[in-house]
């Protein structure tokens, strides 16, 4: 295993008081500080009462901020904005003493969460020795990671950096999250300026462990007293909350496997209360410098087990949507999603819960930063997703939102059928409807054991492991992009999609 450099940092020199000057944990040599038109915020410890200067410095630049003075042994300014480049150098002077930072770029700072998926890194991946080999072509795309722990209270500081800011490097990558690093290499490659990737993320991890108490109370949900890795609040304290002050672009998250088990209903609720409550957190810890509402790219769940024994797994990839199937939406605003259900890996040896391709995840979280997060226009980032719903004597027509390229199933659609005009639900009795025929937008299915006029629900690839290897019956007219799941009811939601002649 390659060897990471490891910084400890005990809780108890976070708040001592010999006043020495030094920068917060997470600044360091080679860092990545957010461009304009945002200002970064530089944040340390120093003497108390004491005024600290901050210099920055490059070939024909020099900026000088004086802060506040040094109150409860913390400082904190905020620069003026700079252009994305560098490097820069950063220099805290108080009195006598002097804390430097080197080789500062200028970008955007992505953090990257979650939990074991996110955490899988790019030496497991597919073809890991040829994408650890380019990474010296990308020095200007700059990892840190944060160590794993935890706290039952709000820290202001990380207990522990497992990577600090790195200018990549094999022994390095080897250690760091693989979906992180490609994002932030795909992305390089787009915007030809720096990119700071901000590792947070831990194995196992439900959401309520990445939630503030603000967050949980929105959805009933209380500080658990289960299994010390299922705790809420937790993770947020020690993982999250200490990076408040610092100003980021957005942030990208692949984790729910642990919530198919642990108050899965809730996940519609806890998921985009979480995502809500860090925007405002992180806008109001960085004096307004991180967007209110920054952009916010997830993924949706893979696969796990071929013949599962509840729906776990589907029923988490539809509440990742807020259930209603595609994002952005009026629940989650500013948010793109890369659907990976088509994604599994059957031999992966670290289970099939952890696939290794995480190069197309990668892909297609880009295309969803390209458009939701930068505004690029004309970039297809959302597979089809149905937009009217046909119910004639003997077919079930599906027009979708785009073109799209179909091959026939018997089973990857399902219809649920009701005498009562009554909505179905994940567990009501589902028959297979086969696809019949189908052309650029439509598809027609065919359900033999219900009648048209009889459907009050209809879903799509409503299974753990619904397709082989980029082989689902629906993708988008290039198949690059694969349809997401949905359960659409008849009778509840989204009403008007429905049609009958």
């Amino acid at each position: 295993m390659a060897v990471i450099i490891l910084v400890v940092i005990l809780l108890a020199a976070l708040h001592d008081s010999d006043g020495t000057l030094r920068f917060a944990s997470y600044y360091g040599d080679h860092m990545v500080l957010q461009k304009s038109p945002q200002k970064a915020v530089l944040w340390g410890y120093g003497p108390e009462g004491k005024q600290v200067a901050v210099y920055l410095t490059a070939a024909t630049v020099l900026q000088k901020v004086i802060s506040a003075p040094v109150t409860d042994g913390i400082w904190q300014v905020t620069l003026e904005p700079v252009d994305a480049g560098g490097p820069y150098s950063v220099r805290a002077v108080s009195d006598s003493s002097i804390c430097s930072l080197t080789d500062v770029l200028f970008g955007d700072i992505w953090l990257c969460g979650g939990q074991s998926n996110m955490l899988f890194p790019t030496s497991q991946i597919f073809n890991a020795s040829e994408e650890l080999a380019l990474s010296s072509k990308y020095p200007h795309v700059r990892p840190f990671m944060a160590g794993l722990n935890m706290s039952k209270t709000e820290l202001i500081d990380l207990i522990q950096v497992a990577i600090p800011w790195s200018v990549p490097n094999t022994s390095v990558l080897a250690e760091f999250s693989a979906v992180c690093w490609l994002f932030g290499r795909y992305m390089y490659e787009k915007l030809n300026y720096p990119i700071g990737l901000v590792e947070s993320c831990w194995g196992g991890t439900p959401v309520e462990a990445w939630s503030s108490p603000r967050a949980l109370k929105q959805c009933g949900l209380l500080p658990s007293e289960d299994n010390p890795m299922l705790k809420n609040i937790v993770l947020w304290n020690a993982m999250i909350h200490p990076f408040l002050n610092m100003t980021i672009y957005g942030a990208i998250w692949y984790q729910g496997e642990a919530n198919a088990a642990y108050h899965k209903d809730k996940y519609n609720c806890s998921f985009p209360a979480m995502i809500n409550d860090w925007r405002m957190a992180f806008h109001q810890g960085s004096g307004g410098q991180t967007a209110h509402d920054f952009p916010f790219g997830f993924v949706q769940l893979s696969t796990n087990n071929k013949n599962p024994t509840d729906d776990g797994f589907p029923d988490i990839r539809w509440h990742q949507t807020a259930d209603v199937g595609f994002v952005p939406n009026i629940r989650m605003k500013n948010t793109f999603m890369a659907v990976a259900l088509d994604l599994p890996d059957t031999s992966s040896p670290y289970g099939t819960i952890h696939p290794r391709d995480k190069q197309d995840v990668a892909r297609r979280l880009t295309l969803g930063a390209r458009a939701v997060a930068y505004g690029e226009k004309d970039v297809s980032f959302q597979g089809p997703f149905p937009k009217q719903i046909l119910l004639t004597e003997l077919t079930i027509n599906i027009t979708y939102d785009q073109a799209v390229s179909v091959t026939s199933s018997e089973d990857i659609f399902e219809i649920c059928c009701s005498e009562k005009n009554v909505s179905c639900e994940p567990e009501s009795h589902w028959s297979p409807a086969a696809t019949v025929v189908w052309d650029q937008t439509s598809i027609k299915l065919y359900g033999s054991l219900c009648p048209p006029s009889k459907v009050a629900a209809l879903r799509y690839a409503w299974r753990d492991w619904p397709c082989e290897f980029k082989a689902c019956p629906v993708y988008d007219a290039s198949r690059n992009l694969p349809a997401p799941p949905f359960i659409i009811s008849r009778y509840a939601g989204n009403q008007n999609i429905w049609k009958s002649t």
